[in-house]
């Protein structure tokens, strides 16, 4: 599974979304500071925004090409996008946020069932509860859930442990360490935390100021600071 983003220009508040590269790890880090344009990534492949000149291809289907005015819309592009704090329907149960965008006819990889999902997650027990009766690792767990059971091609994750102290992003690490290697659907994970990108990720794109500034894997650019953590090379 690869991503192409060629010649992609975006206008942003401050300076100018600009990215020419392939994407093809296993789970490929978007890496950068607060602002640097990760978000604005994301939501141009999962076909949120439109670049103003440029093209984006998944496995060599082009969803988005300005030349010939392409754009797949965001429901048609089989990308599983899990936003920042999830965006759970609160009117919605937990069951019925799961189901949202399931559909029974739809061709389905081997494992990735309702039960299957929710044994990887640990969410079965939470299955008939309301959405504000859920802690902020529960609720990630079932904006990741109703991700999977939408049978992505690709997962496009957005900060999903932002806003979580220390402890319980330590416990949910694990549960994406599941979904990465129990179902091999790619996914592409934004994060400013060099040691989430350590733990998960075999390749790596640092943006700053919506710009590439490396690309290549975590070990290459990373490298343990002097206490338990890792830190940016340079």
């Amino acid at each position: 599974m690869s991503v192409e983003l060629r010649n992609v220009r975006l206008p942003l508040a401050h300076f100018e979304l600009e990215v020419d590269a392939t994407l093809d790890g296993r789970v490929t880090a978007i890496f950068g500071s607060s602002g640097a344009g990760k978000t604005s990534l994301l939501e141009l492949i999962a076909g949120l925004r439109r670049p103003t000149s440029g093209l984006v291809r998944l496995d060599g289907t082009p969803l988005t090409d300005v030349a010939t005015r392409t754009h797949v819309a965001p429901e048609r592009r089989a990308v599983g996008y899990v936003p920042q704090e999830g965006a759970l329907f609160p009117h919605l149960s937990v069951r019925r946020n799961l189901l949202y965008g399931f559909d029974p006819r739809r061709a389905r990889p081997g494992g990735l069932s309702f039960e299957h999902v929710a044994e990887i997650l640990e969410i079965g027990a939470l299955v008939g509860r309301a959405v504000g009766t859920l802690s902020g690792g529960e609720k990630q767990r079932i904006a990741l859930g109703r991700a999977l059971l939408a049978t992505p091609r690709l997962l496009l994750l957005d900060e999903p442990l932002a806003g979580l102290d220390a402890p319980l992003r330590e416990r949910l690490l694990p549960y994406l360490a599941r979904v990465r290697d129990e179902f091999g659907i790619p996914m592409l994970y934004v994060t400013h935390s060099p040691d989430e990108v350590v733990a998960l990720c075999d390749s790596v794109v640092v943006l700053a100021r919506g710009r590439v500034t490396a690309h290549g894997r975590p070990a290459e650019l990373f490298q343990p600071a002097t206490t338990p953590r890792y830190e940016l090379k340079g």
